[in-house]
């Protein structure tokens, strides 16, 4: 058993991969041979990330406010407090906080072979999500 009682600093998510303000810590990143990945994502209204996929899916789990998640293909689906939200390995989507209020969820990854969580894309088009 290992306790973490020091977190890593906040960091903000970087701008070529998140449309906004966006706030991450990290949760759990256990050592080899755990792949285990876990965030507490903020958004604040309007906020989301680029489009993106993970190589062995991820679990979204909204802890606060209320959101919008979008799959390649799909339509915009709004997400809230207590909906948790599966994305297949490979699929390309988006998430991210709706325009009038902030929006946090837990995010849960699995690294791949190499410790890569995420293929990043490109940033969500504006007009995109202000149709939704």
């Amino acid at each position: 058993m290992h306790i973490t009682r020091n977190r890593p600093d906040t960091l903000r998510g970087p701008a070529e991969n998140f449309t906004g303000t966006v706030w991450l810590d990290e949760i759990a990143a256990p050592d080899a041979p755990s792949r285990l990945r876990m965030f507490t994502v903020h958004f604040a209204p309007g906020a989301r990330t680029a489009w993106h996929r993970h190589p062995h899916g991820q679990v979204l789990h909204v802890t606060e406010g209320e959101g919008l998640v979008q799959r390649e293909g799909g339509p915009v689906e709004p997400i809230r407090a207590g909906d948790t939200v599966w994305i297949e390995p490979g699929e390309s989507h988006w998430h991210g906080a709706g325009p009038r209020t902030f929006m946090t969820h837990l995010a849960v990854v699995e690294a791949a072979a190499d410790g890569t969580t995420t293929e990043w894309g490109d940033l969500v088009d504006t007009h995109d999500c202000a149709a939704a």
